[in-house]
């Protein structure tokens, strides 16, 4: 009998790769074979994102080219949009299936169910009676060197413009066992660097308070024996505890490298954002994790454009911004999501202002990712090889501990190792160097 084939696409952050990782093993141990999104395939599943309309919109696009690819195939949408707008996604011409946010572990029984009795269903739980982690089978993520390692679901910040909290109910911690046994299975599987991951991480462990939080689960990972790399994903302002920071300056396998969103660099904005912390109080963050780790990089997030924001609250912010020598900046211009306070606001910020905002963000962004990679020209750093480089032919490309991007001329037998490389040119806030003998 013919394998039933099954395409998955994903959309937005790390937790919905890891998940999609997931939900692709659950479909190939029921006997699916996984293909490429752009082929045809009898069962479609799209990962969705919500965070902004542009999730929404590339949502949608994914879904009327699978019911273009294959009209007779059944298109599943799952994630953060399904688990919102549960009506809105299955009134999309094709879409059969929605699973929600909690029901993600019941993929397959759900498609196998759709498959006998035909017609739209929606399986979408409420979040916000879940209390509890659910596990997805481990995680096969083949031809990488780098695996996410989910700890932690939910957010109980309720942030005044994010839909996220509304999308995966209240924090759910994993159980650090479980956390340990996969990330040891993921070594052994040959990955040389674990991200941890989640959707609130640095609140880790605050609901097992006869755990460890995220220092100590960090810590315990840290020790697994082959493991050359752990990285910490987004942690909160609030979370980055002295406790996080000793261990991460105590272990030479753990990335110097941490993700901080700041949002604005102006406190009126942090306010209305429901942010809990100022700009100063920022700063004094970064000074104390660049006393702790000296070679560390620290990426954010900003939001630009949130309803009110002024010419002068945003100058503010890229003041700050540039005060702070982030090496690299995510930005996001702000997108009005239905059902959070944010999105009722008054003064809401015209898309035009919003836009050359963004451009203007951005490009204060590629200046200092030029000026972070400038640092280190003449030195020699650490890369783990990853992938063929577009650089050219021959072109090899990694990262270093600190997130650097470094390009050099190397054979693919150096795929997943750790090689010593001196840099030579700045391109675009990379590095391109020489393998070092």
């Amino acid at each position: 009998m013919k394998a039933k084939k099954v395409a998955l696409a994903t959309l937005g952050c790390k937790v919905n790769q890891y998940e999609s990782a997931s939900l692709a093993r659950m479909f190939n141990e029921h006997g699916y074979e996984v293909v490429d999104f752009d082929r045809t395939a009898d069962v479609y599943v799209i990962n969705t994102c919500t965070v902004t309309h542009l999730g929404d919109r590339k949502s949608r696009q994914l879904i009327r080219r699978a019911a273009r690819k294959n009209p007779e195939a059944l298109i599943v949408v799952t994630g953060c949009y399904a688990q919102t707008a549960p009506g809105e996604v299955l009134a999309i011409p094709g879409v059969d299936l929605v699973v929600g946010t909690r029901d993600k572990a019941r993929i397959v029984e759900l498609v196998e169910s759709h498959r006998r009795e035909k017609g739209p269903l929606e399986a979408v739980s409420d979040v916000f009676s879940a209390h509890e982690f659910v596990e997805l089978p481990a995680t096969a993520l083949t031809g990488r060197v780098r695996a996410f390692l989910k700890v932690q679901e939910g957010c109980n910040n309720f942030c005044a413009y994010c839909i996220v909290p509304y999308a995966r109910g209240p924090l759910k911690s994993r159980r650090p066992e479980n956390v340990l046994e996969e990330a040891r299975r993921l070594v052994a599987e040959g990955f040389k660097e674990l991200v941890v991951t989640g959707i609130h991480t640095g609140a880790y462990g605050l609901d097992r308070p006869d755990g460890p939080d995220l220092a100590g689960l960090v810590a315990q990972l840290a020790q697994i024996p082959g493991l050359l790399r752990l990285r910490l994903s987004s942690v909160e302002p609030l979370d980055v505890t002295e406790e996080l920071l000793d261990v991460m300056a105590s272990r030479e396998n753990i990335c110097p490298h941490l993700h901080i969103p700041l949002q604005s660099g102006d406190d009126a904005v942090l306010t209305r954002m429901r942010r809990q912390y100022t700009a100063a109080r920022f700063a004094a963050l970064l000074d104390r994790v660049r006393r702790k780790i000296p070679e560390v990089a620290v990426t954010t997030d900003v939001i630009v454009g949130f309803p009110g924001e002024t010419d002068e609250q945003f100058a503010r912010t890229c003041r700050f911004v540039r005060e702070m020598a982030f090496s690299r900046l995510h930005v996001f211009k702000y997108s009005p999501r239905r059902g959070t306070p944010a999105a009722a606001f008054p003064d809401q910020v015209p898309a035009p202002v919003k836009e050359e905002r963004s451009h203007r963000l951005i490009a204060l962004g590629e200046e200092l990712a030029r000026d972070f990679a400038v640092r280190y020209l003449g030195r020699r750093v650490e890369v783990l090889v990853e992938e063929p480089s577009p650089e050219g032919e021959g072109c090899w490309e990694g990262f270093t501990g600190n997130y650097l991007r470094v390009s050099f001329p190397a054979s693919a037998c150096l795929r997943g190792e750790l090689v010593t490389v001196r840099g030579e040119e700045e391109r675009s806030g990379h590095l391109k160097g020489a393998l070092v003998q």
